[in-house]
């Protein structure tokens, strides 16, 4: 039984993915929810149906009080015997399957699977993003949200079925009952719902915002909180714990001022409730009661209304709660929408075809970029690198190295101007297929938090065990992998790195990075400062492994450490943006320019600081 409640809809499904989602909250959430429609019709439907009996619950007790009423001992169960064995029949079977089935779409298929689906569909939908839109939040944060929409979309879900619905079959059920014995009842009853209905749009009204502002100070909490644990190398080594702490504090002291104005509201609406409650109660068993002292109604109606006051009594604080709890898990759903809801910039092109790669020519015409601003980047940039290639990048920080690789992995569209490869406009290809025909090797190796095997892996999921370890051998890693061990006693490439690899050496996350890219085996290379992490006896070996990996394929290699370059077939040298001077090392020194004056001025193979190239 309940697997098939809990399969009525696969939150895995595939679905059109939107580049531009909804901003308004119930189209938002009716794009992630609409595969539930019929499930939601059944789930209202079975909620009306449980409500509806309970109030006719009520009333039949009503009932049995006048059946039994003095006088009427000797008679009642001869005329009303098989009344009695059908409704006791009616409880014991079809109230609890009705029930079941009703409680069974809540929790079985609702709860579980809306969360799930918005989780799943949130993710994909980030994980589009592109480099930079992730380069301008925390990744706490974005995290946080990722993990706090889901279970609160499906809170929202629950809740409409679970108490609106239900609230509202049984207050028109209760009006009926009571306007079915008199009239009059009805009035008091009519007053109530009204009060109410003010009641909680007060309070509804008003922990929205604060039901966000709430979960926007949580998210800041979790995004500082966070950035201390990611850079916690920085952290101790500054001896800095005191000041993160207060940056933390800052944030976690907001969050608790914007929840103590939060649960503010509440007690206001629990002690308002209380007031109308008490009206209700004495307004309909006070009239009821005068009705029965002069014979107007019977004791049996009497008895039912008194017993629909003191349920509602009873039902209008969960009511309340759950209708603002309802507002306040919409709050949360509209802070996560800041995230989530914003559209894919970087995305394909129409009908983008798969990048082809025959040779690895590069040909870069008039392409600028400058991240919005006026200056920084690169200006209007022309390069052609012929396939196979090897080209050395150089230049002083800023001179716009990293951004021409990042227009060329296409993490950034350009402003103008445009890349080809073999002909192919990178723009109108997928980018997938791009990403997948560049290899790089990065200064800052980060490693996935998981095994080193994963890790090796990543660069080719489909190579076998013998061409991983040809790879890490290849990448000088091999040897040390088989030392490791995590604090699970998980040895060699079962081994957990860490996050973003920390409980490696650089020199080691750089040497797996190394065969994850080896293993990749891409015909176009980048390498950025790509020995920087290793020590010299390490690095004389790998940089044989490099002039291996690159032997057939186009390579860009930037470098500080202008000897790892030297022996390129070509070096390219940047400045504010734009090429400034291109040719072999000999070549470049004959011309007495910038290169030469690297080389002369470099102490130790390295490229001189912005300070030394002004003395």
């Amino acid at each position: 039984m309940f697997r098939f409640f809990e399969n009525l809809v696969d939150p895995y499904a595939d679905y059109p993915q939107e580049d531009t989602p909804p901003t308004r909250l119930w189209p938002f959430l009716w794009g992630y929810l609409k595969s539930f429609k019929h499930v939601f019709w059944a789930a209202g439907v079975m909620s009306f149906v449980v409500a509806a009996i309970e109030v006719w619950l009520i009333a039949y007790m009503g009932r049995l009080v006048d059946l039994i009423a003095p006088g009427g001992e000797e008679t009642v169960w001869r005329d009303h015997g098989w009344e009695f064995v059908l409704v006791g029949v009616f409880l014991l079977t079809l109230r609890p399957l009705l029930q079941v089935i009703d409680v069974a779409l809540l929790n079985q298929t609702i709860l579980p699977n809306v969360g799930t689906l918005v989780r799943w569909r949130a993710h994909k939908h980030v994980l589009r993003q592109s480099v930079g839109w992730f380069e301008n939040d925390f990744a706490g944060r974005i995290a946080n949200r990722i993990m706090q929409t889901p279970p609160a979309a499906g809170e929202v879900a629950f809740q409409i079925f679970d108490a609106v619905t239900f609230a509202l079959a049984y207050i028109v059920g209760a009006a009926i009952l009571l306007a079915d014995a008199d009239p009059m009842l009805m009035a008091p009853m009519i007053v109530w719902v009204l009060m109410y209905i003010g009641l909680l749009r007060w309070t509804v009204k008003r922990v929205g915002p604060a039901s966000k502002a709430s979960s926007d100070a949580r998210s800041e909490v979790t995004g500082r909180v966070v950035d201390s644990y990611t850079n916690i190398h920085s952290v101790k080594m500054f001896a800095h714990d005191d000041r993160e702490v207060s940056y933390a504090k800052d944030a976690i002291e907001h969050a608790r001022q914007t929840f103590i104005r939060e649960m503010r509201l509440f007690t206001i609406m629990d002690v308002s409730l209380v007031l109308l409650n008490g009206f209700l109660i004495v307004s309909v068993v006070g009239w009821g009661l005068y009705l029965w002292a002069n014979g107007l109604t019977t004791a049996g109606v009497v008895a039912a209304a008194a017993a629909l006051t003191l349920r509602l009594n009873a039902m209008t604080g969960w009511i309340m709660w759950a209708v603002t709890s309802l507002f306040r898990e919409l709050g949360v759903v509209s802070e996560g929408m800041e995230t989530i809801a914003q559209p894919v910039s970087l995305i394909d092109a129409e009908r983008a075809r798969e990048l082809i790669v025959t040779d690895g020519t590069i040909e870069i015409e008039n392409l600028s970029h400058h991240y919005g601003r006026t200056s920084g980047g690169i200006s209007d940039l022309n390069l052609k690198i012929p396939a196979g290639q090897k080209v050395g990048l150089v230049g002083r920080s800023g001179a716009g190295k990293s951004t021409l690789v990042k227009l060329l992995l296409r993490f950034y569209d350009a402003e103008d101007g445009r890349v080809r490869i073999d002909g192919q406009d990178i723009a109108l290809v997928r980018q997938d297929s791009l990403r997948r025909s560049i290899g790089m090797v990065q200064q800052d190796s980060s490693l996935l938090h998981r095994s080193v095997r994963e890790n090796v892996l990543y660069g080719n999921p489909n190579a076998s065990e013998d061409e991983m370890i040809a790879a890490a051998k290849q990448a000088e890693a091999h040897d040390f992998i088989l030392d490791l061990e995590d604090g699970q006693g998980r040895t060699g490439y079962d081994a957990q790195v860490g996050e973003r690899g920390v409980k490696l050496s650089g020199g080691q996350r750089q040497r797996i990075s190394l065969a994850r890219v080896i293993l990749k085996d891409a015909p176009v290379l980048l390498l950025d400062e790509a020995t920087s992490a290793l020590d010299s006896e390490v690095e004389a070996a790998i940089q044989e492994t490099l002039y291996g990996l690159m032997e057939g394929k186009t390579v860009i290699a930037i470098a500080h450490r202008l000897s790892t370059i030297a022996q390129m077939d070509r070096i390219i040298v940047m400045d504010s943006g734009k090429i400034v001077e291109d040719g072999t090392h000999a070549e470049l020194l004959a011309l007495k320019g910038q290169y030469a004056g690297f080389w002369s001025r470099q102490s130790g193979g390295f490229l001189q600081t912005d300070e030394e190239a002004t003395e």
